[in-house]
Order: structure tokens, then C-alpha cells, then sequence
């Protein structure tokens, strides 16, 4: 098995990685905390491999002047070169056209040990809420996949925001 020691570290490596990537709007560095066929489910898209991660991601970003993330610890449970993990994430987002937002969910990850590094070989985004920074917006109740190892289906779909 894995070294548990040296897996958390490497990985929580790769969450400081891709919080600072999107702090920087850096799609080519964000999509370089994927699995080459790393897959990125997020908002009902489903995206495979650096490329489509990378563009989604700049679409993304682009829709804000700046946010940033901020990751709970993460839960994990490490195999050979392999390990799955949930984390808590809060995003803080100010718009392009000056609005706020503020966005609470749970990172579902399986990460594997590609090219000396760890990486996320599956990523899937459950949110829970989305909205103003005061809290007056909609809480959403996503699916609970009980307490870990619980983990949502490989083709369970992430949940789309109603406007």
C-alpha cells in the first residue's frame, strides 16, 4: 500500500495547486491537476482530459474578475497509487459585471500517482448552495452519499443550477 503520510501530502499538494490555479484564472495549470483521461463533473457538464478541462475551465473563470477558493481538509482513503477523498470547498466569486456570489459544496475525488505527482482522476462537484454572500439565497439539499467512503455513482450526474 501507498505510504498514507506521503498520499495526504501529495494530495493535499494538488488541492493547494488547484485553488491557486483558479486564483490565477490559469486553465493550463488547472487542467494540469487532472489525470491526462482525468474527468471534471461539475454543473451537469461532464469534461475528459486536460484539454476539455482546460477550456471549460476558461470559460468558467471567465465569467469572473476573480474568486477565490476555499478547501475544508480532506477525508481519504489511499490504495497502491490510488486513493478517493471528499473536501469541503467554499467559493467567493465577484462577477465581471461587479455582482458577488458565494458557493458551498462537496469535491467527491478519486486521484491517482501519474508522472511523479498526484492527480485527480475523477472529480465530482455536489453543490449545496449558491448565491448572494448574505445567505438569502435557496439552500439546495444534495444527495447524501452517507458517511466516507460513501461516493456518488461514476456516472451520476452533478446537479445544474436553476436560475
Amino acid at each position: 500500500m501507498t505510504d498514507f503520510v506521503a498520499a495526504d501530502c501529495g494530495i493535499r499538494q494538488l488541492h493547494a495547486r488547484f485553488v491557486d490555479a483558479v486564483w490565477r484564472q490559469d486553465a493550463k495549470s488547472f487542467s494540469e491537476c487532472f489525470a491526462t483521461q482525468g474527468q471534471w463533473k461539475i454543473a451537469g457538464m461532464v469534461m475528459t482530459g486536460r484539454d476539455e478541462i482546460a477550456e471549460a475551465c476558461r470559460n468558467l473563470l471567465g465569467r469572473c474578475e476573480r474568486i477565490q477558493l476555499v478547501s475544508g481538509q480532506p477525508i481519504l482513503e489511499v490504495g497502491e497509487g490510488t486513493a478517493i477523498g471528499r473536501l469541503q470547498m467554499t467559493e467567493f466569486a465577484k462577477k465581471k459585471d461587479g455582482s458577488t456570489a458565494i458557493t458551498f459544496g462537496v469535491y467527491y475525488d478519486r486521484y491517482v500517482e501519474e508522472d511523479g505527482a498526484w492527480r485527480f482522476a475523477w472529480r465530482h462537484w455536489s453543490m449545496a448552495y449558491h448565491g448572494p454572500t448574505d445567505l438569502t439565497g435557496t439552500f439546495i439539499t444534495p444527495p447524501d452519499y452517507g458517511a466516507f467512503p460513501g461516493m456518488p455513482e461514476a456516472d451520476e450526474p452533478t446537479f445544474v443550477r436553476k436560475a
